[in-house]
């Protein structure tokens, strides 16, 4: 791993595994294009075939093992995980296969073994992970206590994931475990096979992360024959979140068993106690049980409520989120509410696959910035829900503008919280990426202005406005003292940065940009007007006679062509001019040198290269993200269907290997749902969407204002994937875009589909995307 240096100074989750050379081996597992592992199923993505003749209702489209693989030699890995959440839920109870390792989820499905069950997890995240606490794993035989040797085998055959439920059969100790959640609260059913005495083991040292890695505290307390609570302290010092600044944070807890327990103990590493009620421990290996006897068949219930204030918290979450016994009700309700949540967007037509991919990525958009807030206690009188883990390199690009259509409320919630952080003192500028309440300075650019900005713009308001004004602005204009922004003197003195120089000056840019609209929309015209011209400072990384962008070092010199770059490549990164293609077509000499540089690094990624790490279109990270659209800004949509529908079909698929790389806490599936729906923003802060293909006769979005906007395909199919031409609630449509209010009005866009491309729609300069500058 490299350590940026300098003011603002970030790490990158993958720069750490390139430095090291870290690798891990896996088994061969399965790939989009072919090949599968013995028991895990996988669907290539395709769009030919028929729709299903039944109806089916659209929760159960939802995979939750898509993506849940987090080691590969074959392909890129999403390191999603399969368990039990609700959406946005707190707690997310799930399997866990691995716990050291760059195994951010806990969970892959290459692997044969199952430690537990956890609490609370990540998804699609690098940087080794973090949190996986309260390890709860049945057993019979004789008490074993250490993770490693306790874990069970299970067969891929009895695993099943929905949305809201999980369960497996553990073959070591012949228990079905099964799992649902609220949403601060969780419930397992453990099903014995045979008669003795039944175990339930709670591990509170374990937590996710680099080998090694644990909680530094725990308390244990049985408080009567049904209840145990506790705490387990985390920080950098038992090591978790690997870039930048691990959290510091508390795990409280309150679980109770249905039936009274018939024994209790506690352990830590070899020392068993079966006399204590209570234990404090400073350990690598600690933790409790509880002992029951068991007919064959018969099946123990515990259920546990998880805060990260307190005790009390907990208990009250528990009591709040599930108050009963009623595990069946319990997973229909998770049911039920994920079937409400993903009914935001209901589509018609496309193919199995399609759907399944479609709601699964859906579903993935839900599960983070997750509530962090109490049900009860006085933080609920602040007036916002707080949240966590905010991936704001990644989440500003397509799952925060998704979610400005779709749940306007989760964005607003999103903005307070991190205005509250700076605002308390715990964070300096606007947190980069937030983990429970730590900015972990994780990645780079000011992803925090551009939400907060795109949400005002967009009309998303319960956050005060002259906070989050001011905020920003400390970030972008300064003082230094008040500022996070990368290289932040150099920046300001040369106008790009040195750091990771085209990385991070490209970046500012359209934060800069962003917040200029916000700026000029709230009448500091003068900010504004000196934002707007540091936008520009992308030219200053643009080298003439490379003809292309390069980083640049403080003395004015350029670096290397493969140098200066985040997660990324020159040829990659330098895309990333968003909020003025104008003038990116400008410095390329023309529209037709733009479309044919552009063009060309699609034709050179072949199919096979799209569910891995590549230099071309590299899809498996976000620096490119945008690049299907940007056809459009340059009078070549046609090129935008062509290219976002050959990204639809080769860089996602079903199963554990259908994602081309880390999820990265919803960001790459909502690309997916936009572009699948048939549009996509280039500058979210832009309130401009870019139109594709859509992979469906019709997709209707019920937007936070009651409204519904559905894109309608006529003609539609894998060969007519060309837009012929458009209207606009029955009036035509000549440009290749629409406008944010546009979609929150409601209406209906209708697209004829061919198979030939119309080089007339959408061409004309006239009905180009407006330039942000």
């Amino acid at each position: 791993m490299s350590e940026q240096t300098g003011q603002g100074g970030a790490f990158s989750r993958r720069g750490f595994l390139a430095a090291t050379g870290a690798a891990v081996a896996s088994p061969r597992i399965p790939t989009p294009d072919g090949a599968a592992a013995e028991g895990t199923a996988v669907t290539p993505v395709t769009s030919a075939g028929s729709p299903a003749a039944a109806p089916r209702p659209d929760v159960d489209w939802v995979n939750p093992l898509t993506g849940a693989l987090t080691t590969s030699p074959d392909t890129a890995c999403g390191k999603t995980f399969p368990g039990a959440v609700v959406p946005f839920g707190l707690v997310q109870l799930s399997p866990d296969t691995v716990s050291g390792g760059d195994n951010g989820s806990g969970y892959s499905a290459d692997m044969t073994t199952i430690e537990g069950f956890s609490f609370l997890h990540l998804s699609g995240i690098g940087c080794y992970g973090d949190l996986g606490q309260l390890q709860v794993m049945p057993q019979t035989g004789e008490l074993v206590t250490g993770r490693d040797a306790a874990k069970s085998p299970f067969d891929k055959a009895t695993e099943t994931a929905e949305a809201g439920y999980y369960s497996v059969e553990l073959g070591r100790y012949k228990v079905r475990a099964e799992l649902t959640a609220a949403e601060r609260a969780g419930i397992l059913r453990f099903t014995f096979q045979d008669e003795g005495t039944g175990r339930i083991k709670v591990d509170l040292a374990r937590r996710i992360g680099f080998d090694g890695t644990h909680t530094v505290t725990q308390h244990v307390r049985l408080v009567d024959d049904h209840t145990i609570e506790g705490s387990m302290t985390a920080d950098r010092s038992g090591g978790g979140w690997i870039c930048g600044n691990g959290p510091v944070y508390e795990v409280h807890f309150s679980m109770r068993f249905q039936r009274p327990i018939g024994a209790f103990g506690t352990w830590d590493k070899d020392d068993v106690d079966r006399q204590a009620h209570e234990r404090h421990t400073a350990s690598d290996s600690a933790g409790f049980f509880v002992e029951f006897p068991v007919a064959a068949g018969e099946q123990i219930l515990v259920k546990a409520g998880v805060s990260f204030e307190s005790v009390t918290g907990a208990r009250g979450n528990l009591a709040a989120s599930l108050p009963g016994w009623d595990f069946d009700g319990l997973r229909a309700r998770a049911r039920a509410t994920w079937s409400r949540a993903i009914g935001r967007v209901n589509t018609t037509g496309g193919t199995d696959t399609q759907r399944e991919i479609f709601y699964s990525a859906l579903y993935r958009t839900m599960l983070d910035p997750r509530i962090r807030d109490d049900a009860q206690g006085p933080e609920r009188q602040r007036g916002f829900a707080r949240r966590t883990v905010f991936s704001g390199w990644d989440v500003f690009r397509a799952q925060m503008p998704l979610l400005t259509i779709i749940d306007e409320q989760v964005v607003s919630d999103t903005v307070n919280t991190l205005l509250e952080l700076t605002s308390s003192g715990k964070v300096k500028g606007l947190a980069r990426w937030e983990l429970l309440g730590t900015d972990t300075d994780t990645m780079i650019g000011d992803p925090a202005i551009n939400v907060i900005a795109e949400a005002y713009l967009k009309g998303v308001r319960g956050f005060d406005l002259d906070t989050a004004y001011r905020l920003c602005r400390d970030v972008a204009l300064g003082p230094i003292e008040r500022s996070n922004r990368n290289d932040y003197a150099n920046w300001k003195n040369l106008g790009w940065c040195v750091n990771t120089s085209l990385s991070e000056t490209l970046e500012n840019s359209y934060s800069d940009y962003a917040l200029a609209r916000f700026a000029q929309a709230t009448g500091h015209r003068a900010d504004a007007r000196e934002l707007l011209r540091t936008s520009r400072n992308y030219r200053n990384v643009f080298s003439p006679e490379a003809g292309w962008f390069r980083g640049r070092n403080a003395d004015g010199s350029w670096m290397g062509d493969q140098e200066g770059c985040v997660e990324s490549n020159p040829d990659q990164q330098g895309w990333f001019v968003p909020h003025d293609v104008p003038g990116l077509i400008e410095l390329l000499g023309g529209r037709e040198a733009f479309i044919s540089r552009l063009n060309t690094i699609f034709e050179q990624t072949p199919p096979e290269d799209m569910m891995r790490w590549n230099d071309k279109y590299n899809h498996s990270n976000e620096p490119v993200h945008h690049m299907a659209f940007l056809f459009v800004h340059a009078g070549a949509p046609w090129l935008t269907q062509k290219w976002s529908r050959y990204v639809c079909r080769h860089a996602y698929g079903t199963g554990p290997a259908g994602l081309a790389g880390n999820d990265d806490c919803g960001q790459m599936s909502a690309w997916y749902v936009l572009a699948a729906a048939g549009f996509y923003p280039v500058a979210p802060a832009s309130g401009v969407y870019a139109l594709g293909s859509p992979l469906f006769d019709e997709v209707t979005f019920t937007t936070s204002r009651g409204t519904r906007f559905t894109i309608q395909s006529t003609h539609n199919s894998d060969v007519n994937c060309y837009v012929r031409s458009a209207t606009l609630d029955g009036r035509p449509l000549h440009r290749a875009w629409l406008r944010h209010e546009e979609i929150m009005a409601g209406g209906r866009l209708v697209l004829d589909m061919g198979p030939e491309p119309n080089k007339e729609w959408g061409s004309d300069p006239r009905w180009m995307p407006p330039s942000g500058i």
